[in-house]
C-alpha cells in the first residue's frame, strides 16, 4: 500500500464476504478472479499450534456448522461455540464453513453470498499456497487477539503467523493487522520485514483503552507511528479528512474498512484514502473507472478439490 497518488487499492474483506463464504479458499479464488490488490483474512491458532482462518475467537454458528466429531465420542463435540484455541486442527477440520446461517433476519450477506457447501476452514499455509502464484496480490492478515491475553500468548501467536508467511515466501507481500497493538510491537521485534497495520475503531479509542498497548487514544496517528505501524486502518466512521491528512503527514497510508456502498467509497476516495476494504470487490471494481482510477487485474486461481 502506498500513499494515495493516482490509485486506490482494492482490498477484499475476508476474501469477498458479500459474494462467497468468508475466510475460505473459494472466497479468495473468487476475489482474485474479480481482481483485488490485497486479500484481507483473519487468523487464530489451534490448541496444537496451527494457524487457521476464522474471524471469531469463538466459533460462530453464523459462519460454521458442525458435521461430526473428529473421533467417536469426542467430549468436546459439538465444536461450534468453543474457542479455536481450545480445539485441535483435526477438530477444526470437521467444520463446514460454506453456508452462512444468519443469527437474525437482517443479515445482508445471506442475500448476496453464494453458498459453497462442504467448504472447510483452511490453514494459513493453505491460503498462502493458493494465493502465492497470484503475484502481485498482497496478504493482509489480521490476528484475532484481545487485551485479556497474556503478553506471552500474543508473542507466540505473532511469531507463528510470521513463520508461516516466511516459509511460504510471502513476507514481502504481507502485512499483519491488529486492534491489539501488542501484536504490532511483537512483529517489529520478531518480523521487522512484515508490514504492520494499526487497526482502530470507536470502541478501541476510549480513554484508558487497553487495546493500544498502553498508548493514549487521543492521537491515534502518532500513537500508531510510535508503536512501529507502517499503515493505519480506521473503521469508516473514523476516516475523516483530518485523520487521513494527519496519517499522510507522517507517511502512513490509510486503508478504510469496511465500505460496501459506492457512494461511501467515492466519498472516502475523495478524502484521500489509499485503500478501501470491502465485502464487495465487484462494486469497487465497477466504481474506480468512473473516477478515472485504475483497477487491479483478475487472476484465475484453481481451488484445490
Amino acid at each position: 500500500m502506498t500513499l494515495c497518488g493516482g490509485a486506490v487499492e482494492v482490498h477484499g474483506h475476508r476474501g469477498a464476504r458479500g459474494l462467497r463464504p468468508e475466510n475460505t479458499l473459494a472466497g479468495f479464488a473468487h476475489a482474485l478472479e474479480l481482481g483485488v490488490d490485497a486479500l484481507e483474512l483473519d487468523v487464530g491458532m489451534t490448541a496444537d499450534g496451527v494457524v487457521v482462518l476464522n474471524h471469531d475467537q469463538v466459533l460462530s454458528s453464523v459462519t460454521v456448522a458442525d458435521t461430526a466429531p473428529a473421533v467417536p465420542g469426542d467430549p468436546m463435540w459439538p465444536y461450534v461455540g468453543r474457542a479455536i484455541g481450545d480445539l485441535t486442527l483435526a477438530q477444526v477440520r470437521t467444520l463446514d464453513a460454506g453456508v452462512r446461517r444468519p443469527a437474525s433476519g437482517d443479515d445482508p450477506f445471506v442475500l448476496t453470498q453464494r453458498p459453497v457447501p462442504g467448504t472447510g476452514l483452511p490453514t494459513l499455509a493453505e491460503a498462502c499456497a493458493l494465493i502465492g502464484p497470484a503475484a502481485p496480490v498482497k496478504l493482509a492478515v489480521e490476528l484475532k487477539t484481545d487485551p485479556s491475553w497474556p503478553a506471552s500468548r500474543v508473542e507466540r501467536f505473532t511469531v507463528a503467523v510470521a513463520a508461516v508467511l516466511d516459509e511460504c515466501g510471502l513476507t514481502a507481500r504481507s502485512r499483519l493487522l491488529a486492534f491489539d497493538w501488542r501484536v504490532l510491537a511483537a512483529a517489529s521485534r520478531h518480523a521487522p520485514d512484515l508490514g504492520r497495520v494499526a487497526l482502530i475503531e470507536r470502541k478501541t479509542l476510549h480513554p484508558g483503552t487497553p487495546w493500544l498497548a498502553g498508548l493514549p487514544a487521543t492521537d491515534p496517528v502518532n500513537a500508531a507511528l510510535s508503536i512501529g505501524a507502517t499503515a493505519l486502518s480506521p473503521e469508516h466512521h473514523l476516516a475523516t479528512r483530518a485523520l487521513i491528512a494527519d496519517a499522510h503527514a507522517v507517511a502512513l497510508p490509510v486503508a478504510v474498512w469496511t465500505v460496501n456502498e459506492p457512494a461511501a467509497m467515492t466519498h472516502l476516495i475523495t478524502l484521500g484514502a489509499d485503500a478501501i476494504v470491502t465485502d464487495y470487490p465487484d462494486r469497487l471494481h465497477a466504481l474506480l473507472p468512473t473516477l478515472n482510477l485504475p483497477t487491479p487485474k483478475p487472476a484465475r486461481i484453481p481451488v484445490p478439490g
